[in-house]
């Protein structure tokens, strides 16, 4: 049952994590050869003055 953690900005439409969700998961399917109903994937919208790089913060960059 691969389980898929994606962290990135907020700001996405619901389309496109549709379609984010859509072709990772095909890709695990084509990988692992696991069926798509074991393949979980949540995604996680961060602010980007919740994340820092390099000692800066992301609303920073």
């Amino acid at each position: 049952m691969p389980i898929v953690h994606i962290h990135m900005y907020e700001g996405r439409t619901v389309e496109q994590k549709r379609e984010l969700v859509k072709r990772v998961t095909e890709a695990i399917v084509e990988t692992v050869d696991t069926k798509p109903e074991a393949v979980h994937i949540v995604i996680h919208d961060m602010a980007r003055h919740d994340y820092g790089d390099g000692g800066k913060l992301g609303c920073d960059v």
